[in-house]
């Protein structure tokens, strides 16, 4: 049987004389606000979650400012699925997708991803012959109009730019090669590798602008941890917040007590949450130059981003 509207409201009335507040859905959504602004990780090899299935890998949670981001996919998407259920964690519900770089480890959970999410934004690296896709001008190549028209890529009129497919088609890629702001106070930071066995690599990491100063979320930091703390300082100096992979895990002691001089004392971050490919050698030296300030940041661990992220 359904309420007379008149009865509703007089029912409504003498709720707000005898002082009860009517709770409405709106006004229930309303007092929830966005969510805090915190990092979830969601793959890694190491923590304490038992309900979370560790693997090398990385993928992070990251909410700001009112917007969810993936970042990153991790290594394998039966494995991402499970640990998202573990956390109770919504990945059909993202503003947008951060993807480093192409490496396995970074990019093989999308499977799932896209499964749930099939036209989320995904912000990626773009690179000449990419696996997210990539465009060329057609410049690129040497041309020689000696030869008959047959031997000609085109036929010797190729197309002004060169498109080329991606390994997952139908993904809404956004391909990025610059360092750029994509949302008030939401940077992604583009650099490319010059290191022995990277190469050339290109990789994105994301940059927020928070009032405490920069937070920085890596993935592996295969141009350098140091470079990209030094980009990310010309759009804020002040570094509050380092989380992700350090790219230290086959370094040699020297190595790694260079890169904790520079984050310590150069750069004077605040915090370091170190992860994935840091490596057990490089957790140790960071713990020991950091002391407090150095936050546990395994598989299924949330932190905030405020003044003491503790």
């Amino acid at each position: 049987m359904t309420a007379h509207p008149a009865a509703v409201s007089c029912f409504a009335a003498l709720l707000l004389l005898v002082g009860c507040p009517i709770t409405t859905s709106a006004s229930l959504m309303a007092s929830a606000g966005p969510p805090k602004p915190q990092i979830t990780i969601l793959y890694d090899a190491f923590g304490k979650d038992s309900a979370m299935q560790k693997d090398w890998g990385y993928a992070a949670l990251v909410e700001y400012g009112g917007k969810r981001i993936l970042f990153d996919s991790g290594n394998n998407p039966e494995v991402l699925a499970q640990n998202a259920k573990a956390k109770n964690i919504d990945l059909s519900k993202l503003d947008f997708v951060v993807m480093s770089h192409r490496h396995g480890d970074h990019m093989g959970g999308l499977a799932y991803l896209l499964k749930v999410n099939p036209k989320v934004k995904i912000y990626a690296p773009k690179e000449g012959f990419g696996v997210y896709g990539a465009d060329l001008p057609s410049n690129f190549y040497r041309k020689d109009p000696s030869l008959p028209s047959e031997q000609r890529y085109y036929g010797g009129t190729p197309p002004d730019v060169m498109r080329f497919g991606s390994a997952w088609p139908g993904a809404n890629f956004q391909l990025v090669d610059q360092t750029a702001e994509i949302a008030s106070d939401i940077h992604l930071i583009s650099l490319i590798s010059d290191k022995p066995g990277t190469l050339e690599l290109h990789e994105l990491s994301l940059a927020i602008n928070t009032p405490d100063g920069m937070v920085l979320v890596v993935g592996c930091s295969h141009p350098g941890i140091d470079k990209i703390v030094e980009a990310a300082s010309t759009i804020n100096p002040r570094i509050h917040l380092i989380a992700g992979g350090f790219h230290l895990v086959v370094a040699s002691d020297a190595d790694i007590q260079k890169i904790v001089t520079a984050l310590h004392d150069t750069f004077n971050v605040q915090y370091v949450a170190p992860g994935h490919c840091t490596g057990e050698a490089a957790f140790t030296a960071l713990k020991k130059a950091f002391g407090d300030r150095y936050l546990f940041a395994g598989l299924g661990t949330t932190f905030a981003l405020s003044t003491s992220p503790n």
